[in-house]
């Protein structure tokens, strides 16, 4: 998509001040075949135009905007190729001839071509060169518009099937079809063959509507069923009188006139999903004594419970349809023989507080026998196919048949469901958690001096089969899509890009796809509950937060004192990386003479001896961190707490933080969802969170908290200054700001919400599948070839790594919008002899 407007005054601006401009571009290509960032491009015009005000004035003009707009400048003499972004989402190329200042605008193939000159040269002049292009196949699907709808996929979709169904009366027939094709364990479910036409149904709906307000609203099922049997209709419908009517009334609105609204509730009651395979290769997954080992962190936290909130929202809606089943989850993941002191080398565990949910462990079977060792989710592709094969085989047999809806998660989770999903025709969701490209500047181009530590060929080929695949991708904000004004999404970053050699992404994913969703996690609120809640709290543990919080003297777990414990506190709780800016807290605190004298500052993370971390960025903020409490002088006004990992207890140390009248604040630059804001303002804590990610979306400023700058420490701590000022002013402004953030809480953020809509996404999304069957089926095609001839063969070459000597790959000490649900699981490689405890969510950020 082009943005007109930014190319009207073009010409007239690259001729406003030709000699300043022709000197700017002068310097681009005077020094050769380069690649550069924003910032650099800004540093070279500062360094090629020195007077303030002939810089003022080429910003002005269309080469400011355009500089502005600029995510990378491909530089290829005499050319200068920028790649522009207005609005999150519209992309647009721009070719500069730096010698007569002459542009047009490029395809994302040229620009790619042009990129790719600067690393591999005979790869760009190949005419034969491997592109791929997705988006050939999706022509003719209905696309979003508007970048402030992407992520709302569910809701277009239901918008884009009225519009299918509602032509004329033979129009909704494909959802006779539907409903005729329903069925569970071999019964018949909603219809049978006797309404198999439009007509049929819509006149028995209106007798069988007209019998049912006859009856007791809660007049259970069995009571009329043979009435409606002999109508036509079997089970499914409801429990009662009144359920059965209202479905039945739904399904008639939407055959008379169809809406989005009906067609997404209509669906919501089909009884259609009642098996969910959910799909997590890599790390160790267990329900204990797993936190910490190689690859496993929070994103088996997150499946854990959000596997709690599916069953539970399964079995309501199974009992509300009328029917009498038992739902089953499994979360398949990877059996280790040589796992010690956890569960990882067994089979099948169930779930704690699940009734009907287990997780199956499938090993790696190779030629000679079965792995027995761990292996790092970078090592892990060649395993993948005979896993998903294996996987397959012991699925069909527990579950009694093919599951109704499979999800992934991670690179080499969401390529096994594709590879299941694909084989048994069920619909398919996934789950990035990280999109490893983002979180490694310019690993596409440079992929040949990684891949032999990361595989990035096979990731980055994985990661786009399984996105293509997926018939709905699950996100926990609308960040992970698209970005932000400034900075591109996850997803977004996969639009057009090249590995050269490789092959050249031309159309990898369109972020205004349908296929979109936003589903943000909730916490567990059997251990995330209000503050006031004085019934529910742990009260065992708070004889040692008391300890913990304001005993005088340092120990292993914590360090530092609080003087005047009638203050309240402020207080944040994540690793101590430069990402997550612990520091940079302590430092707004120190310099902040007015915030020291209203509150404390309490930091929960990391070590205290820098020689018991083996991250070096970990190990350089610890030091950071002795020198900020000796230069500000902050002994007596900071607790330093080390690292926590269980959650009961962490949750209890919030709500005394609550007791207090303190507040939570997570300062951290960038940070993709937010779970320690939601956890926080779980427990009624009034929440500053940064205005850089996902928390953006969590908290409405100055509503349901606080946004602050982690770019601007002294607007920041003011902020949090002027919140306890106001607190002294007005005993209610504390109260009034917890509450509002449950509200927030209650309203979008809990796992409750987050079942239903990811239950309604399978739903809709496999009706709208079987609508478009035949293109569904071309890509699918496609991706097999892609698969085949590329996937197999990059995995083939990386071979068998549990049988070669080959050094574990380690993560780099820059990092780029990672997902906060596995940040932990990107650390643990080093981190591995920090965990044998139980499982906690906050541990996760």
């Amino acid at each position: 998509m082009a943005s007109v407007a930014a190319v009207d005054t073009k010409p007239d601006a690259l001729g406003q001040t030709p000699d300043h401009t022709k000197r700017y571009f002068a310097r681009f290509t005077g020094m050769g075949k380069r690649l550069m960032k924003l910032q650099q491009l800004m540093d070279e015009l500062e360094k090629a135009i020195e007077d303030k005000d002939e810089r003022s004035q080429i910003l002005e003009g269309s080469i400011g905007e355009i500089l502005y707009s600029t995510q990378e400048a491909a530089i290829v003499p005499p050319y200068v190729a920028f790649t522009t972004r207005h609005i999150p989402g519209i992309w647009e190329y721009i070719k500069v001839h730096a010698g007569d200042l002459s542009w047009e605008i490029i395809t994302s193939t040229d620009y790619l071509k042009i990129k790719e000159m600067i690393f591999d040269e005979n790869w760009a002049k190949d005419e034969n060169a491997l592109e791929i292009d997705f988006g050939a196949f999706d022509v003719s699907t209905p696309k979003l518009a508007l970048s402030s709808s992407i992520g709302n996929g569910v809701g277009y979709v239901s918008k884009f099937m009225t519009s299918i169904l509602g032509g004329n009366t033979e129009s909704a027939q494909p959802l006779i079809d539907y409903l005729l094709s329903l069925e569970h364990n071999g019964e018949k479910l909603m219809i049978n063959e006797t309404l198999n036409s439009v007509a049929k149904l819509q006149e028995v709906l209106v007798m069988a509507q007209i019998f049912l307000s006859s009856l007791p609203k809660d007049s259970p099922y069995q009571n009329f069923e043979q009435r409606l049997k002999d109508w036509g209709f079997e089970k499914g419908w409801g429990d009662n009188a009144e359920r059965v009517k209202e479905t039945m009334r739904i399904l008639s609105e939407i055959l008379q006139a169809p809406d989005p609204i009906n067609m997404e509730a209509f669906f919501s009651r089909l009884p259609v999903i009642y098996n969910i395979v959910i799909f997590s290769v890599h790390g160790y997954f267990g329900q204990a004594d797993v936190l910490g080992l190689p690859d496993t962190g929070g994103q088996v936290v997150y499946i854990l419970d959000q596997v709690r909130a599916l069953e539970e929202e399964l079995l309501l809606r199974i009992k509300q349809q009328g029917l009498n089943e038992k739902p089953k989850i499994l979360v398949v993941t990877r059996l280790i023989p040589d796992a010690k002191g956890n569960t990882c080398n067994q089979e099948m565990e169930p779930i704690a507080n699940t009734m009907h949910s287990h997780i199956l462990r499938v090993p790696f079977n190779m030629e000679k026998g079965v792995l027995g060792p761990w292996v790092s989710r970078f090592d892990i592709y060649p395993y993948l196919e005979r896993f998903s094969q294996d996987a397959t085989a012991r699925i069909l047999e527990l579950m009694e048949g093919k599951p109704d809806l499979i999800i992934g998660n991670y690179t080499d989770g969401n390529l096994v469901a594709s590879l299941v999903a694909s084989k048994l025709g069920v619909t398919q969701g996934t789950i990035a958690h990280a999109l490893e490209k983002t979180k490694y500047e310019d690993s596409d181009v440079k992929w040949r001096d990684l891949d032999s530590k990361y595989q990035f060929s096979c990731q980055f080929t994985a990661d786009m089969i399984a996105m293509n695949a997926a018939d709905f991708i699950i996100t926990s904000t609308y960040q992970e899509i698209a970005g932000s004004k400034n900075r591109p999404g996850q997803y977004e970053s996969h639009v057009a890009f090249t590995m050269p050699g490789l092959y050249r992404v031309v159309s990898g994913i369109n972020v205004f796809d349908p296929k979109f969703n936003i589903a943000s996690p909730g916490a567990d609120q059997s251990v995330y509950f209000p503050f006031t809640e004085k019934q529910k709290r742990f009260v065992g543990f708070q004889p040692a937060i008391e300890e913990l919080l304001y005993s005088k003297e340092d120990n292993e777990e914590h360090i530092g004192f609080l003087a005047d414990r009638k203050k309240p506190i402020i207080f944040s709780m994540a690793r101590l990386d430069i990402v997550k800016n612990i520091t940079g807290l302590t430092e707004w605190y120190g310099k902040n003479k007015r915030l020291r004298n209203l509150v404390n500052l309490v930091i929960v993370g990391g070590f205290f001896d820098p020689s018991k971390s083996k991250d070096r960025e970990e190990m350089s903020e610890i030091q950071k961190m002795h020198r900020l409490i000796e230069k500000y002088e902050l002994t007596g006004q900071i607790r330093w707490i080390a690292a926590q990992t269980d959650r009961n207890r962490n949750s209890e140390l919030y709500r005394c933080i609550a007791d207090t009248k303190g507040a939570f604040v997570q300062p951290a630059l960038y940070e993709a969802f937010g779970l320690t804001v939601i956890e926080a303002m779980n427990c009624g804590l009034p929440t500053f969170a940064t205005n850089q990610g996902g928390p953006a979306e969590i908290i409405v400023d100055r509503i349901s908290g606080f946004h602050i700058d982690p770019n601007n420490g002294d607007e920041s701590s003011n902020k949090i200054a002027d919140f306890f000022e106001r607190c002294q002013r007005d005993s209610r402004y504390w109260n009034r700001m917890s509450r509002t953030g449950l509200k927030r809480i209650y309203e979008c953020y809990t796992w409750k919400i987050y079942a239903n809509k990811v239950l309604n996404m399978g739903l809709v999304y496999g009706f709208w599948k079987q609508l478009n069957r035949v293109q569904k089926q071309a890509k699918q095609r496609y991706i097999d070839v892609f698969y085949n001839l590329q996937f197999r063969q990059l995995a083939k070459n990386l071979g068998i790594p549990g049988e070669e000597s080959k050094p574990e790959a380690q993560e780099p000490e820059t990092q780029y919008l990672t997902s906060e649900e596995t940040e932990e699981e990107e650390q643990s490689d080093e981190k591995s002899d920090q965990g044998r405890q139980k499982i906690s969510s906050s541990s996760s950020e």
